[in-house]
């Protein structure tokens, strides 16, 4: 597990940006299994935790 702040900030933001550009070049738009609901899903979900973590890392530099 990572400890540092900036450790989980750069490997959040490299999961968030896999995620989507994942979902932008390999899911078919036509059809929507539940599948790629679930993957949309963990999806927003990484993004949102990648926007909390980067808020925590400003608030370390900060202090």
């Amino acid at each position: 597990m990572i400890k540092s702040v900036k450790g989980q900030f750069i490997l959040s933001i490299i999961v968030a940006i896999g995620f989507v550009a994942n979902s932008f070049f390999y899911i078919d738009f036509t059809r929507f299994l539940f599948s790629q609901k679930m993957f949309y899903f963990v999806m927003i979900f990484s993004v949102f935790n990648a926007g909390l973590l980067t808020q925590k890392y400003f608030q370390t530099k900060k202090k």
